[in-house]
């Protein structure tokens, strides 16, 4: 570990705190795969986690405002036929998210503002063309309705989910690939192998442009992520099976910019980065702590910050975008750590004496449009995000519906089955559906609001008869 430094910096105090325990979310039953991903994403609106279930995969999503206790028969997201691996949300509608499952197959699906009143088992679209397991879903950061898998069959495919086809393979891994991040504009991506290299991509001419072979000399799985300023991230282990973080410039990969060791933990870091302060938080899977730096241009480059100390270990952990965050706090980051039967937010905070709005700690941070349309990326063109202010808080936008035009109509594989509000004949029948539903909705959250007053008023007369009132 770098010794400490005194130096200035905004972020020398980063104070990490878990939430009370009434804003967890309690009796979730996480899943056991074993597998080196999150299992768990988090958007301003919703909570998703991977979880344990029977007759296929199936995760679960929740309003971020539905704390405590979820019940046993809470509506799973469940159209996979095997364990799901990994999820992601998309940057540009917080109502779509994308899975991957063992049963080869990636999902996109759309999560409706209200409670759901059975399982979700139909997707918006279903990507099929990988061999076998589907282990990594990742969103383009910048353009619409581009998401890329990749599979243990070493290959990499790039999707345009709003037509239901896939634009590029990239088969030039000769080994089962780790992990897969973009850069700002999404014009590269970087990737950990398990033949030890870190590559970077360039996705539209489906070639190499960079890459470097054993950045950690361990052979346990190395993580990578992209910079904002273009750096590369990587955690890996040493020869002696040492956990260790390294800054590489992909320009000239010779030599890193930094190399640190750390411990001698068995569990794989898990990098989230936060491109607005330049800090990535690491989070080993197994820990029961979570460790953060600042990248700056002044040596050692990476600076270590503080370490948030638990007495539980994580099974996985979530990022919040920087929308979801409460600037009226000074929150930098709040992160959701999954336990065996709950998951945490804990929030990191800088303290600051003054109420008003903190500018040095939120600058204008991506926001929810996509700066290009998928034909435009794929066509050549790059963009950076599209950045919104915080200094009046974020509002999560209305539900907005992923449509999704198929090109090849003649396409052999089955028809997925039409939804009733594509049915002329049907329209005024699914009109009357959906009032149905609303009312039900409607009735379900005023029973439960009379239930609890029913509940607050028995334990009063309770403590009247026990004369402790």
């Amino acid at each position: 570990m770098s010794r400490r430094v005194v130096r200035q910096s905004k972020f020398r105090h980063v104070f990490g705190q878990p939430l009370k325990a009434d804003q967890s979310y309690e009796d979730i039953r996480v899943s056991k795969v074993t597998w080196d991903s999150s299992f768990c994403a988090v958007n301003p609106k919703f909570l998703a986690i991977i979880v344990e279930s029977g007759g296929g995969g199936a995760f679960l999503v929740v309003p971020l405002s539905k704390t405590g206790r979820v019940d046993k028969n809470y509506p799973l997201v469940a159209g996979h036929t095997g364990p799901v691996l990994d999820i992601d949300w998309c940057p540009h509608n917080d109502n779509i998210i994308a899975s991957g499952s063992e049963d080869c197959t990636a999902m996109v699906w759309q999560i409706p503002d209200s409670t759901p009143l059975r399982p979700i088992m139909e997707p918006v679209v279903t990507l099929e063309g990988h061999s076998k397991r589907v282990g990594i879903i990742t969103w383009h950061p910048t353009a619409r309705n581009i998401l890329l898998t990749a599979g243990s069959d070493n290959v990499i495919i790039i999707w345009n989910v709003g037509t239901g086809e896939h634009l590029i393979t990239i088969d030039n891994h000769p080994d089962l690939i780790y992990n897969v991040s973009w850069n700002r504009n999404g014009s590269l991506f970087c990737t950990t192998c398990k033949d030890k290299k870190v590559r970077v991509v360039d996705p539209r001419k489906q070639e190499i442009v960079a890459e470097k072979l054993s950045p950690h000399e361990g052979i346990r799985p190395m993580r990578a992520i992209f910079t904002r300023d273009g750096s590369i991230f990587t955690t890996g282990f040493t020869r002696m099976s040492q956990r260790e973080l390294g800054l590489w410039d992909p320009v000239n990969f010779d030599e890193p910019i930094a190399l640190q060791e750390m411990d001698t933990s068995n569990g794989v870091l898990l990098p989230f980065y936060d491109p607005d302060t330049n800090i990535v938080y690491l989070c080993g899977k197994g820990d029961s702590s979570i460790r953060y730096f600042e990248i700056t241009d002044e040596p050692p480059y990476v600076h270590y910050l503080s370490t948030f100390s638990s007495k539980e270990p994580q099974r996985g952990m979530g990022f919040m975008p920087k929308r979801g965050l409460d600037v009226s706090k000074c929150e930098i980051a709040r992160l959701y750590k999954l336990h065996e039967r709950k998951c945490e937010p804990i929030s990191m905070t800088v303290p600051r004496k003054s109420d008003l709005f903190q500018d040095d700690l939120y600058p204008d941070t991506a926001g929810p449009e996509p700066a290009l349309e998928a034909q435009d990326w794929l066509e050549g063109k790059n963009a950076d995000p599209l950045l919104v202010s915080l200094r009046d808080g974020y509002i999560p936008l209305k539900n907005r519906e992923l449509k999704v035009v198929k090109k090849n109509i003649l396409d052999s594989r089955p028809a997925p089955r039409r939804s009733m509000s594509t049915c002329d004949g049907n329209f005024a029948h699914q009109v009357t559906l959906e009032k149905l539903l609303e009312e039900i909705h409607s009735l379900k959250v005023t029973v439960q609001s009379q239930e609890k007053r029913i509940c607050d008023l028995e334990n009063k007369l309770s403590k009247f008869t026990n004369g402790t009132a």
